[in-house]
């Protein structure tokens, strides 16, 4: 019997264990923005991806917004995202983001987006522009920029420094040894490249990474020692869960126990600022990165 099927089987039998239980969302900040993305039909990651943490977002002030359509031209083996070939670029995106986030008075912003790589400029622009519109229509509001690759084009990585969002983050999402299955068409040291380009042009940098695809103990606490060598600011580490059955099996449930480990040893290595536990995304709590 394969892994998958091993791993499909388990994870019925044994089910979801009870830290990965999630309160239902409340509070008055959470109800007004809940209303406006509603009244106004705005779209938010949070509310399409069922993220467990929308309720304790929304009530920090803080929503995430997905850029250059929901198509992506990469197929992640971790992904729910539909991949195939995109539409045409809405050139008036930029405007209609950054009046959502106006309208929902959002205090920080967390921008991210599909891979583009049908696109020359890897849809570099659209995201220096929306980052210059947000500005320009909410000038108060901060922003994480949660970019792709680029292909490893650090001319397009230029553009997102050029901008200067207040933290960008671009995940590496596993270790070295599983990159190639989890992440078809990306590599590992390439995204490691990104990110200390962007340390050395003076961003504030941040990466996410899931746990649960079969990494050990000794592969993530190697990949928290190669992204403390590019500067690394900030790291989320979350709980992996299958989105349907036809993407990659959960093959382990990470204790909290656990987590609360990897927070300790990524602050002794030296980064900055972690974020470690089941239910954490790579936008949890972004609005406490800016720091």
């Amino acid at each position: 019997m394969s892994i998958d099927k091993i791993a499909d089987k388990k994870e019925k039998r044994q089910g979801k264990p009870k830290w990965l239980r999630v309160k239902l969302p409340t509070g008055q900040n959470y109800k007004k923005v809940r209303k406006l993305v509603s009244s106004h039909k705005l779209h938010t990651i949070c509310e399409s991806g069922n993220c467990p943490n929308m309720g304790e977002c929304w009530g920090a002030g803080t929503a995430t917004f997905m850029i250059l359509g929901n198509i992506c031209t990469r197929s992640c083996g971790f992904c729910a995202v539909s991949t195939g070939k995109p539409l045409a670029v809405d050139w008036s995106e930029p405007e209609r983001v950054a009046r959502s986030v106006k309208l929902m008075e959002v205090k920080h912003a967390v921008v991210t987006s599909v891979d583009r790589d049908d696109l020359k400029d890897g849809g570099s622009i659209i995201w220096t522009d929306t980052v210059k519109a947000i500005r320009r229509v909410s000038p108060s509001t901060t922003m994480e920029t949660l970019i792709p690759d680029f292909k490893g084009n650090m001319d397009q990585v230029q553009r997102i420094i050029d901008v200067a969002p207040e933290v960008v983050s671009h995940n590496m999402e596993t270790v070295k040894r599983l990159t190639r299955s989890v992440r078809i068409q990306a590599r590992y040291e390439r995204s490691l490249e990104v990110l200390k380009y962007l340390k050395e042009g003076g961003m504030r940098t941040k990466t996410g990474i899931m746990l649960g695809l079969g990494e050990t103990e000794e592969e993530v606490i190697e990949a928290m020692k190669d992204l403390v060598d590019v500067g690394l600011d900030v790291l989320t580490l979350g709980q992996y869960l299958q989105p349907t059955p036809k993407h990659l099996p959960v093959l382990d449930f990470v204790t909290p126990e656990q987590f609360a480990k990897y927070k300790v040893i990524g602050l002794e290595l030296g980064i900055q600022y972690v974020e470690s536990g089941p239910l954490v995304r790579s936008s949890y709590k972004a609005e406490k990165h800016l720091k």
